[in-house]
């Protein structure tokens, strides 16, 4: 039963006199549930017990951990139909991709807890002591990663489960050893609080410490700019707009003891169109990007906003294509009516941009039932007005038409950084074109060939992550393991007694990890 309270460790709180409540956005209509926004109290005490519970959490070992993270994924699993479709009601979401989100929830938590339990991770390295040396002996120096302290996650609106209460940022953070408080989408109200009581009913039936989670409740900015300001919080993870991302960096920079903010703020995701792939292909190219750009609604953060190509028959096929595939394609509803008003203020804004025409018009029939927009531009009012440079989160694409190759590398260079890019191309066309190859390298995270943005693996390969201002640090990933990287830092340890040392640093490597000894890598 959902009972609207602040769960906060063990306890669950709820002694505000105000209340907020869960809207459909299908229809409007409230859902069940009058939802409590946490107090200066609640949100001390949740802070107050993050913080101890890190004093005992990070030693705990990685096969403790582990336990603890496979246990959340089972409480998930075992919440069974009621939360599939809490989710499905809070985000208009189909049971498909609620269903979809859900494995990928647990096999986030499977996959980091198959990471720490065996070890590597921690990157240990170890240049062992020359007493002897001459002129001065060489000290024992041992180095590894350790956790933080306590984490606050800002919750996305586009994945209420994968990018959730207890998605990827929370995965990840518990797996370094850091204590996370989970600040509740107002969108998602009844599917944190699902999520939440199965996190802390596996953190109790894994003997984890009291406070090792929390999530609390808060409508507006107040909530998010206490906790990024308190000073038990030692790092922030988010994902949501650039507007949203920048002001809690920025918030973090001006506390007494700065601390890192990892936002992910959104891509424009450019697609590079080569000649002789679309006029080879440009049908199949058009179904694909027809699906890529209305998936979920256009509510991805890697959606193909922009695809850039050179003027011939083939681009001219292709984007004949393209229209008709998405007039075929329904209206979907977004996510809530905020996200949905943006949506229709945003894109047409842009159609009011100067050489900007509409090639397939949105026509909305209801408040959150929203349409495809494609429209088009020269490279030459494209590369001097940079408003049409923007990301309109939602169904919307803009064709960039070049005259040559030259136009292309411009556009290539002139954009900001992104979360992808892509390239449709024959392989012997993009050899021809290592120049336009290395500039969209430079500006993104990921660099796709003849596929979609949509869809991000979650493996120990995938970077997630972009220059700025795709996210706020772009040498960091949200997705796969190597997301742990952002919770943890180095601590070098000189000459400490082997019984003072940290498991996997100990000689004999009683761990049986993966360690650099002496510059040489083994399990020695």
């Amino acid at each position: 039963m959902i009972e609207g309270k602040n769960v906060i460790g063990f306890e669950k709180l709820g002694d505000s006199d105000d209340a907020v409540v869960a809207v459909s956005p299908a229809d409007g209509s409230t859902l069940a549930g009058s939802f409590s926004p946490a107090t200066s109290i609640e949100i001390d005490l949740a802070l107050r017990k993050a913080s101890q519970a890190y004093l005992n959490y990070k030693f705990l070992s990685g096969s403790k951990r582990a336990a603890f993270l496979e246990a959340i994924g089972e409480e998930i699993m075992s919440l069974g139909d009621e939360l599939v479709h809490r989710a499905m009601a809070e985000s208009a979401l189909p049971e498909g991709r609620i269903v979809g989100e859900r494995g990928r929830t647990v096999n986030q938590l499977k996959l980091f807890a198959s990471l720490i339990r065996e070890g590597s991770w921690v990157e240990a390295s170890i240049d062992q002591a020359i007493p002897d040396r001459e002129p001065l002996p060489k000290s024992d120096i041992r180095k590894m990663l350790v956790p933080i302290g306590p984490v606050v996650v800002f919750t996305a609106s586009n994945f209420p489960l994968a990018f959730s209460t207890a998605g990827g940022d929370t995965a990840s953070a518990l797996a370094a050893g850091n204590p996370v408080i989970v600040k509740a989408h107002e969108s998602h109200l009844g599917t944190n609080e699902l999520v939440a009581g199965a996190i802390a009913r596996a953190a109790e039936k894994t003997g984890m410490p009291d406070g090792v989670f929390s999530t609390l409740i808060g409508s507006g900015y107040e909530l998010g700019q206490k906790l990024v300001t308190h000073p038990g919080v030692k790092a922030v993870a988010f994902t949501g707009s650039l507007r949203g991302g920048k002001a809690l960096y920025d918030l973090a920079a001006k506390r007494e003891e700065p601390i890192p903010v990892f936002a992910e703020m959104g891509s424009i995701n450019p697609v590079f169109l080569f000649p002789e792939k679309t006029a080879r292909d440009a049908e199949n190219m058009a179904a694909t990007y027809a699906g890529s750009i209305t998936l979920g609604v256009g509510q991805f953060c890697t959606n193909p906003g922009l695809l850039v190509g050179i003027k011939s028959e083939g681009l001219t096929q292709f984007e004949g294509s393209l229209i008709e595939k998405l007039r075929a394609t329904p209206a979907g509803c977004m996510l809530n009516k905020g996200i949905a008003d943006t949506f229709l203020k945003s894109s047409t804004d842009m159609l009011s941009e100067a050489g900007v025409s509409v090639l397939k018009e949105g026509n909305n029939t209801t408040a959150n039932s929203i349409n495809s927009v494609l429209v088009k531009v020269s490279a030459e009012e494209f590369l001097k007005n940079p408003k049409l440079h923007q990301e309109v989160f939602g169904p919307y694409c803009l064709i960039v038409e070049c005259d040559h190759r030259d136009d292309m590398l411009a556009v290539a260079n002139k954009l900001e950084g992104q979360l992808t890019a892509t390239i449709l191309a024959v392989e012997g066309e993009l050899s021809d074109n290592r120049e336009c190859l290395d500039a969209i390298t430079e500006k993104v995270g990921r660099v796709i060939y003849n596929g979609a943005p949509t869809g991000v693996e979650v493996c120990h390969s995938m970077h997630h992550g972009g220059p700025f201002p795709a996210t706020t640090d772009g040498r960091f990933t949200s997705v796969g393991t190597a997301a742990i990287k952002r919770f943890v830092r180095p601590v070098a340890f000189q000459d400490l007694p082997d019984s003072l040392l940290p498991e996997a640093l100990k000689r004999g490597n009683p761990l049986g990890i993966w360690r650099t000894v002496d510059g040489e890598q083994g399990k020695a």
